[in-house]
């Protein structure tokens, strides 16, 4: 076996559930993240995404069920932890009279770890202001310069909490091509939440869907994508029809949908084999599958999509 699979988990999560009186936020909630991917847990407001963050940063202490982050209890060893973990949070928080380039000066007295030449460096490519108080930087501008000391304290696991929200998409792009860069250069474990599914698309190798405080699934990105797919065909069968029989039943539809000019299927159990046994079958024809992006296979799963649900 090589060094990396013998490495504990990043994040391990067994049965995780927190309550907010009679809310359940997380459901017995289970996975895992192994050391140097990069995981993005996928959700509308109210799936339970910022509870799970808030338990991983050891600020909330579960009901029940068992986190452990770098092979330990978060709250129980929150300040230790929290010296090999970087986070960027939705609304970027530091004093608002402070400039970049005080912060930097600030924070490298707290990380033995702490790279200066690389801050500079982020702050320069990013167009960052470094003498501009932080309170009057631009909302993109703040997010950058909290990438950048996160990243200057060489983080083992990067938490980024929706960080792209309201950026600019130049903004945008500069944020997810740091995070590119840093997982190259030294394989930090990035756990993302997020709303920008386009811009995580290119960057996560493992994504998580909640709803409603469950995990729907957690898998490999390629392997999700890989077994959905949509399905188009036209049938002999009256174009009215709700029910679609045992056509559709081993490629196991999400949705199917009648068109015009035929049937519209998202389908979660795809392979070749299975799409050619499909479209070999009688009264089916002028089949095709293409793939999904990662917002339509979530929109999918969730049944936040257009058409009737089987």
């Amino acid at each position: 076996m090589t060094d990396s699979a013998n490495r504990l988990p990043a994040v391990r999560l067994e049965g995780l559930t927190v309550r907010y009186g009679r809310t359940t936020a997380l459901d017995a909630v289970s996975l895992e993240v192994p050391s140097g991917s990069v995981f993005a847990l996928l959700g509308r407001n109210g799936s339970g995404k910022s509870s799970l963050v808030r338990c991983l940063l050891g600020q909330q202490k579960p009901e029940s069920g068992r986190l452990e982050l770098l092979g330990g209890d978060p709250w129980a060893h929150r300040a230790k932890l929290m010296e090999r973990v970087g986070v960027v949070p939705e609304e970027p928080d530091a004093p608002r009279e402070m400039t970049p380039r005080q912060l930097g000066a600030f924070c490298a007295r707290l990380y033995p770890s702490w790279d200066p030449k690389g801050y500079d460096a982020r702050l320069a490519r990013f167009g960052v202001p470094t003498a501009t108080p932080f309170g009057r930087l631009s909302k993109g501008q703040r997010g950058l310069t909290q990438l950048s000391l996160s990243l200057a304290a060489s983080p083992e696991i990067l938490v980024l909490d929706d960080p792209t929200l309201g950026l600019d998409p130049v903004a945008r792009h500069a944020f997810f091509d740091e995070i590119v860069a840093e997982l190259a250069d030294r394989g930090t474990t990035v756990v993302l939440t997020t709303h920008d599914l386009a811009g995580v698309e290119r960057i996560a190798d493992r994504v998580g869907i909640l709803k409603d405080g469950r995990l729907l699934l957690h898998e490999e990105t390629e392997t999700l994508k890989a077994r959905f797919r949509t399905v188009r065909y036209r049938s002999e069968v009256a174009e009215d029809r709700t029910d679609f029989g045992n056509e559709l039943d081993e490629l196991e539809p999400l949705r199917a949908k009648v068109r015009g000019w035929g049937i519209e299927a998202v389908v979660s159990a795809y392979t070749d084999e299975r799409f050619e046994r499909f479209a070999a079958t009688a009264g089916i024809a002028d089949a095709e599958a293409t793939p999904l992006s990662l917002e339509e296979l979530f929109l999918a799963v969730t049944g936040e999509g257009k058409g009737a649900v089987r």
